[in-house]
């Protein structure tokens, strides 16, 4: 047997014994290996993309203005209000771990003063420029389009 023989059957053996030599499987994994999303989408786009993105989030954030304001019912202060299923849930867990009234009122006062924390803040946008207000949303959108260009597949052209 010359050389050129014993390469042939050896190559021919691995190919039987191993799945990752044969041509179609290669070729396979190399078509899947290749942008964002596993597509043949660009990983610049997508990184150039998130970079927009991002610092078109940070911009905005930064001309946004939140304050708190009290919490009021026809006047009144609510706060304490909110507290009462939150406290009267606690009560009866300490009464019974199992209780699912006791669970409930907990949960749905948690939910209550989350909810009531969020609606009462207000939110200012600070005096600005049109041309860095255009700049900023010009950023987030344009960076939300490039990262959802990236994961569309190209294709061979």
């Amino acid at each position: 047997m010359n050389q050129r023989d014993w390469k042939t059957d050896e190559a021919e053996r691995r190919a039987a014994y191993d799945p990752y030599e044969s041509p179609n499987v290669r070729a396979e994994l190399e078509r899947r290996a290749q942008g964002a999303g596993g597509t043949q989408g660009g990983i610049a786009e997508f990184l150039i993309g998130l970079a927009m993105a991002i610092s078109g989030g940070y911009l905005f954030m930064n001309q946004v203005h939140v304050s708190s304001s009290y919490w009021t019912l026809y006047g009144y202060n609510a706060f304490g209000l909110s507290l009462l299923p939150l406290l009267a849930g606690i009560g009866l867990l300490f009464f019974n771990g199992r209780s699912k009234p006791g669970w409930l009122l907990t949960f749905a006062g948690a939910v209550i003063i989350v909810i009531g924390i969020i609606a009462n803040l207000t939110v200012y946008w600070q005096n600005t420029s049109l041309f860095n207000t255009l700049m900023i949303f010009t950023l987030i959108a344009g960076g939300i389009g490039l990262i959802a260009r990236s994961l569309k597949d190209h294709g061979e052209k």
